[in-house]
């Protein structure tokens, strides 16, 4: 992938107005809230781009059978649909790449995260009237159809296999080396879905330094979902410094560290002190 350019500041103004507004509507959109953080992310997807990729979702879901019937009879016809006619399917090294984490990406490669290939089967199933949710096992997500009661899973990263009992274990024992616990299994809500997608863009940044610019989008998305951890203020702030913006990082550590003074002053007096250390370096 080339490498991508951040938007003007003027279009990462309105995207990110416009991903607060969508994060917090009444029924947040996947999709949408997904393809505004890939025009995050790469400043050539325009309007027109994001229209195309919410046109190939919907044509898509066009070309399953209407209404297929069991929660089984759903995750085979998505099966055969996008892992097995279109070839969408995650490998190892996709894990090292950023549009791997892009929703535009991920439908013009057809390759991606486990995560973002459930978006692609979550979005086209739900347009077919799929009773599909996404479940977030530890350390790989999935696509749950049906009631819990009758829950089907299906694995997208391995070209939507149906799994069974056993290999939803597997995949939580490999991952944790814990067992598969019931609560593991519930649906996961959109906005939990784009928390966990840009946790992974982060992490992605995090092992780059050269890329902190990546990281701090992420991060200043992240703080515009309705809830989010108070920390991400230190990871914004931590990142500023890397970054060279000394005073910038060195006034969001003082005020995290107002925050935390409230329930750890030991704490808080570290985090005051890495903002003293902040703005020697201008000297």
């Amino acid at each position: 992938m080339r490498h991508p350019h951040p938007p003007p500041p003027e279009r990462s103004a309105e995207l990110r107005r416009r991903f607060a507004e969508e994060a917090r509507s009444e029924r947040p959109d996947l999709s949408a809230l997904c393809l505004l953080v890939g025009a995050e992310a790469d400043g050539t997807l325009d309007e027109a781009g994001l229209d195309t990729a919410q046109m190939e979702l919907d044509r898509l879901a066009g070309q399953l059978p209407f209404r297929p019937g069991t929660p089984r009879a759903w995750a085979v016809a998505l099966r055969d649909l996008l892992g097995e006619r279109y070839g969408f399917h995650g490998v190892a090294a996709d894990y090292r790449r950023l549009e791997s984490s892009l929703l535009h990406e991920v439908l013009r490669r057809r390759r991606g995260l486990p995560i973002l290939l459930s978006v692609v089967w979550l979005e086209v199933a739900r347009r077919a009237g799929a009773p599909v949710y996404g479940v977030a096992l530890p350390g790989h997500f999935v696509v749950g159809f049906g009631p819990q009661e009758g829950q089907v899973l299906a694995d997208p990263f391995d070209g939507g296999r149906v799994l069974t009992g056993g290999d939803a274990e597997m995949l939580v024992a490999g991952a944790t080396g814990a067992p598969l616990h019931p609560s593991m299994l519930e649906p996961a809500a959109p906005l939990d879905v784009v928390s966990r997608v840009l946790n992974n863009i982060r992490a992605w940044a995090a092992a780059r330094p050269e890329r902190s610019d990546v990281g701090l989008w992420a991060v200043d998305l992240a703080l515009l979902l309705p809830s989010h951890p108070a920390r991400l203020r230190y990871e914004r702030a931590q990142l500023l410094v890397q970054r060279g913006e000394f005073v910038a990082g060195a006034v969001e550590l003082d005020a995290y560290a107002e925050v935390v003074g409230a329930v750890d002053e030991v704490a808080a007096e570290r985090v005051r002190g890495e903002a003293r250390a902040a703005r020697a370096m201008l000297n």
